[in-house]
C-alpha cells in the first residue's frame, strides 16, 4: 500500500468483516459506515444474530491503557444500572482488540431518537442520571487519560492555528484577539478557585444520547477526561440567556437527588464553551490530511470560515465578561 494513503483507508468492507470475523463473529457480508469522524464505525450484519457496531479507533490518538480506562469507567456505570452503551466484553473478560494494525471494540446495536433537550422534563430526568454518574465519576481518578486544561485546549489549539492554518491577512486580529480571550478565561478560572476535577463523559451532547423507552441511552466515551463536573452540564444548554437559566435550574434540580453540585463551577461554562470552540477549530486543523475531513469540512480552511470563526470568538469574549448564569 502508497504510504500516502491514510491507515483508514485500510477499513474496506472485507477488512471490516474479516476484523469481526477473527473475534468470533460470522457476518452475513452486510457492513453500514455510521457518523463517525474521529473513529471510524460500522454496523455489521450476523448471522442468524442481532447486527453489532465495530469501532475502529483511529490509530495513535489514545493509547491501549487509555482506551482502557475508558472501558472500565463505562462498566462502572453499567454495574450501577445507568443506560450506557458499553463494549463487549468476550469470555476472557476483553473488550479490546487488535487486528493489522488497528484496535477496535464490538458493542450492542442500540436504537433510539434525537433527544428534546428544549424538554424541561427530559433535563431534569438527564440532570438526576450526571448525578449518579458524577457519584461514580469521583470515586477515583483516570490514571493515563489527560484532563482538560487551557493548556492543551487553548494554547496549544491557539499555536497551531495561528501559526499553521489562519490567513495572514487575519493573523494580526487572530493573535491580539485570542491574547485577551485567554486573558478573560483565565480571569474567569481565578475567580472559580480551585474546583474538583472527576471522570466525566467529555462530549455531552445530543448526539451522544438515544432516547428510548422514555430515557436516554448514553454512547461514545471516546472523549471521557478528567474535567469539572459541569463540563457534562453545560452542553445541553442552548437558547438566549433566559431559556439557559430554566434549562441549568432544571438540570440541577435533578442532579441535587443524588450529588452536591458545586455552584462555583458556573463560573466555568463560558470558559469551557471557549476552550471547546478553540479545541474543535484545531481538531479540524489536525485531521486536515484524513480525507474523510475535507470531504465533510469543505468549508473548512477558507478565509470566510476563519473570518465568522474571529466573529464567534469576538462573541465569546464578550459572553465570558457577562455574569453566571443564575440557579432559580
Amino acid at each position: 500500500m502508497s504510504e500516502q494513503l491514510h491507515p483508514f483507508e485500510q477499513l474496506t468492507p472485507d477488512f471490516i468483516l474479516d476484523a469481526v470475523e477473527s473475534l468470533g463473529h460470522w457476518c452475513d457480508g452486510r457492513t453500514l459506515a455510521l457518523n463517525s469522524y474521529e473513529n471510524r464505525v460500522y454496523q455489521v450484519g450476523i448471522e442468524d444474530s442481532e447486527p453489532l457496531i465495530a469501532k475502529f479507533y483511529r490509530p495513535g490518538r489514545w493509547s491501549r491503557e487509555q482506551i482502557l480506562e475508558e472501558h472500565q469507567f463505562c462498566y462502572e456505570l453499567v454495574e450501577q444500572e445507568l443506560p450506557v452503551v458499553a463494549p463487549i466484553r468476550d469470555d476472557n473478560g476483553e473488550s479490546l482488540f487488535e487486528y493489522q494494525g488497528f484496535m477496535l471494540s464490538l458493542f450492542k446495536r442500540r436504537g433510539g431518537r434525537a433527544p428534546e433537550l428544549d424538554n424541561l422534563d427530559n433535563l431534569y430526568q438527564l440532570g438526576r442520571l450526571l448525578g449518579r454518574f458524577h457519584l461514580i465519576g469521583e470515586q477515583r481518578p483516570f490514571i493515563h487519560r489527560p484532563a482538560i486544561t487551557t493548556q492543551s485546549f487553548g494554547y496549544e489549539s491557539i499555536a497551531l492555528i495561528s501559526d499553521k492554518f489562519i490567513p495572514m491577512g487575519l493573523k494580526t486580529a487572530y493573535d491580539s484577539l485570542v491574547t485577551d480571550l485567554m486573558k478573560v478565561l483565565e480571569m474567569r478560572q481565578k475567580e472559580a478557585g480551585e474546583v474538583k476535577l472527576i471522570r466525566v463523559h467529555g462530549d455531552c451532547h445530543g448526539g451522544n444520547m438515544l432516547w428510548r423507552d422514555e430515557a436516554p441511552n448514553f454512547v461514545d466515551f471516546d472523549d471521557a477526561r478528567m474535567a469539572p463536573a459541569v463540563q457534562d452540564i453545560w452542553m445541553l444548554l442552548c437558547g438566549d440567556r433566559y431559556n439557559q437559566t430554566l434549562q441549568l435550574s432544571e438540570i440541577l434540580d435533578g442532579y441535587a437527588e443524588f450529588h452536591n453540585f458545586d455552584l462555583r463551577e458556573l463560573q466555568l461554562v463560558e470558559v469551557l464553551r471557549t476552550l471547546r470552540m478553540l479545541n474543535y477549530a484545531a481538531w479540524l486543523a489536525r485531521r486536515w490530511e484524513d480525507p474523510a475531513f475535507p470531504h465533510s469540512f469543505p468549508w473548512f480552511n477558507t478565509e470566510r470560515y476563519w473570518s465568522q470563526h474571529i466573529l464567534e470568538l469576538r462573541e465569546q469574549f464578550s459572553a465570558l465578561q457577562e455574569p453566571v448564569l443564575p440557579v432559580k
